[in-house]
């Protein structure tokens, strides 16, 4: 079992729906933390899920910078593995997080079955949300609200930090949702 092989299992079995959704955004491989991290599926809609695809033939040797980044971003997060790696993933990732696992059927299809549900991310980081955005988006927001003065010249890290420090969490993660879902010009595959 490929990546690939449950990536079509995921468009089939879980995105379907999502695809279909005219105000939910199913974004593959978006990078987080300025491109350091980069989460297989994202699904934005009035929450943020990362999907972390980790098959049969995928090792977990990323998997502890990939949990530590999707942590601070995501409302929620899902893994799907291969059955050989359950335990490990299991004990390795957050409470928080759900677990599929990910099985070939009987005729050669790709099963997916829920072991854990994912749960609502208590630990966002406002600064690493706020770094979703793009430059323009988040001069956008701060113009908005009235709080871009002094910043306008200024590197992302410090925009970021600004609307971090002016906008509640909550306020935040709606307006970083719907930059990603309104946002035109995706990097091509």
């Amino acid at each position: 079992m490929k990546d690939i092989d449950v990536r079509q299992a995921l468009e089939r079995q879980v995105l379907r729906e999502h695809n279909a959704d005219p105000d939910t955004l199913v974004v593959h491989e978006l990078g987080v933390l300025g491109g350091a991290s980069r989460v297989d599926i994202a699904v934005v809609n009035g929450t943020l899920h990362g999907i972390e695809i980790k098959s049969e033939r995928d090792t977990l040797d990323r998997l502890a910078g990939q949990s530590e980044a999707y942590s601070l971003v995501f409302d929620k997060v899902t893994i799907v593995c291969g059955a050989k790696h359950l335990s490990k993933v299991e004990n390795f990732v957050p409470e928080w997080w759900g677990i599929k696992v990910a099985t070939a059927g009987p005729r050669g299809g790709i099963e997916l079955s829920q072991q854990r549900f994912p749960k609502l991310n208590r630990s966002l980081d406002p600064e690493a949300l706020a770094s979703l955005l793009w430059k323009d988006e988040a001069l956008s927001i701060l113009e908005k609200y009235g709080a871009a003065k002094g910043v306008r010249s200024k590197n992302k890290a410090a925009i970021y930090r600004r609307l971090s420090e002016s906008l509640s969490l909550d306020v935040l993660r709606d307006c970083v949702r719907d930059c990603l879902k309104a946002r035109e010009g995706w990097r091509s595959d």
